[in-house]
C-alpha cells in the first residue's frame, strides 16, 4: 500500500468517525434515502428484484444481489449524487477549516 492510499483511509476514517459523532452521518442517509425514494429510484430497483427472482431457477439471493448492484450503482440519478456529495463536502470543509 503506498502511502498516499495509506493517508487517504486515515482521511476516510477520520471524516467517517467525525460524521458519526455528529449524527450527520445518520442524517446524510436520511436524506439519500429520501430522494432515492422521491426519484423512484427504490421502486425501481424493488421491481428489478422481484422479476429476477420470478424468472430465476432455483432462487439465489447471492445471485440477485450480484445482478442488481451494478445496475443500483450506475442508475442513481445525477441529481442525487450531486446533493448528497455537496453535503459532504459541506461537512468536510466546515470540520477541517477551523
Amino acid at each position: 500500500m503506498s502511502k498516499s492510499t495509506s493517508e487517504a483511509e486515515t482521511l476516510y476514517v477520520e471524516v467517517h468517525r467525525r460524521m458519526i459523532e455528529s449524527g450527520e452521518w445518520d442524517r446524510i442517509l436520511h436524506q439519500l434515502s429520501s430522494k432515492l425514494s422521491e426519484s423512484g429510484w427504490t421502486d425501481d430497483l424493488l421491481h428489478r428484484a422481484k422479476e429476477n427472482s420470478r424468472s430465476m431457477d432455483p432462487l439465489s439471493l447471492q445471485t440477485i444481489l450480484q445482478e442488481l448492484l451494478s445496475h443500483a450503482q450506475t442508475s442513481v440519478p445525477l441529481s442525487v449524487k450531486r446533493e448528497i456529495t455537496t453535503l459532504i463536502k459541506q461537512f468536510v470543509k466546515e470540520q477541517f477549516e477551523k
